[in-house]
């Protein structure tokens, strides 16, 4: 246990990139699997790139939506404006039902939407993929990258290519039908498997943005997304108090005061902090140091209290869909990584135990744990070996 993991990972994971300057790559051709409000946003952010731009969808009832509207509209913050859908004649984003026609020529792939969507995307794509795509998780939240390279193998891929794990996108969307009203967020981190592809970011920096991390390990223990938003939207009510502006009583608060940072007060900080403590002390034990302090957690994952950067407070059903995606993609991971370091970790199981309660589901047992993506270990040693076997997918 005493080796650090972050290294073990980098060299498992292939040799480093030259340090010999490089051209950045221009990738032209895109495609999105998912027809959610972030696949709209990445869609249209490639678009006003110049790229080519092909966005799948299994739902039919989504893809006729879209091609009914008059576009995807981003207003507030980013490059504003319609960017048309099917049109023949102008720059627009063509859409499928096809997913063998989505990914064919692409040469980034991102897979966007819920954790249990991604998993889906990884499987189908296994007999899709050719050598030299890139695939991107926007989410990919911890151990994500290492899931979908499980999922590829066991699919039956051999192709050679590059997993992204980004923690975020660029703006914070608040979707009106087919009108995305933007403000901007954090920068998010990211890293490929296999790690040392940093000119695969370079290259993906000017439709995503992103810190760049040395292996996948650091980025996934860096999402500190769950604790943020558990604390958030979970721990209200008179008991505790919040970081509204208070309001007299009879008054009504302004929707621009009503933002998600303004649901994190004194009460819901120290429960941060705790969850944050827990994170840190499991990241330790596998070799990384360096995660985020706590302010810059909740200003990467609350965005501003108000104004330019301000995040949305979610509706009740895009709120459960959070819960569900950070006890999956979150906490679980985190809580599988505890018990093999033997390091306790009882405030996010009790996070795990409430969101659960509230979603009315066992919602852990879908969660990604280390035995469910190949990595059947009986202490840290063991996990780093079968780190190696996934990350080189046999090559």
């Amino acid at each position: 246990m005493s080796s650090d993991f972050s290294e073990f990972a980098e060299m498992a994971a292939g040799p480093r990139a030259s340090a010999s300057p490089v051209a950045v790559p221009e990738y032209s051709r895109i495609a999105l699997l998912g027809g959610g409000e972030d696949a709209r946003l990445v869609a249209a952010l490639c678009l006003a790139e110049g790229a080519e731009v092909v966005l799948f969808s299994a739902y039919g009832a989504e893809l006729a939506a879209m091609r009914a509207s008059s576009g995807i509209s981003l207003r507030g913050t980013g490059p504003v404006g319609t960017y048309q859908i099917d049109r023949d004649g102008a720059p627009s984003v063509r859409t499928t039902a096809e997913l063998d026609t989505a990914v064919r020529d692409a040469e980034v792939i991102f897979l966007t939407g819920p954790v249990h969507k991604q998993r889906t995307y990884a499987m189908v794509l296994a007999d899709h993929l050719t050598d030299g795509q890139i695939l991107v998780l926007a989410p990919g939240r911890s151990l994500g990258a290492l899931e979908t390279a499980w999922l590829l193998r066991i699919g039956g891929s051999t192709a050679d290519v590059t997993i992204v794990e980004a923690q975020g996108l660029p703006y914070w969307v608040g979707a009106e039908g087919a009108v995305l009203n933007l403000t901007e967020a954090g920068t998010p981190v990211a890293a490929t498997l296999p790690s040392g592809r940093e000119r695969v970011l370079s290259g993906l920096n000017r439709f995503l943005p992103s810190v760049s991390k040395d292996s996948v390990v650091a980025s996934g223990f860096a999402d500190g997304s769950a604790l943020v938003e558990f604390s958030a939207l979970l721990m209200g009510g008179p008991a505790l108090g919040a970081g509204a502006v208070a309001v007299p009583m009879g008054g009504t608060p302004l929707p621009e005061n009503r933002t998600f940072a303004t649901l994190i007060g004194p009460e819901q900080r120290r429960v941060i902090e705790l969850l944050a403590g827990e994170r840190r002390a499991v990241a330790c034990a596998y070799g990384i140091r360096d995660l985020p302090d706590t302010d810059t957690w909740i200003t990467c994952h609350a965005g501003a209290g108000r104004g330019a950067g301000a995040r949305p407070v979610p509706d009740r059903d895009g709120a459960k869909r959070l819960l569900r995606d950070g006890v999956i993609g979150s906490l679980v991971p985190l809580e599988s990584a505890a018990r093999l370091a033997t390091v306790d970790v009882p405030v996010t199981r009790s996070m795990i135990t409430l969101a659960s309660a509230v979603l009315g589901a066992d919602v852990a047992a879908a969660g990604r744990r280390l035995d469910t993506i190949g990595i059947d270990a009986d202490d840290v040693d063991d996990a780093r070996r079968a780190m190696d076997r996934i990350a080189v997918g046999g090559r």
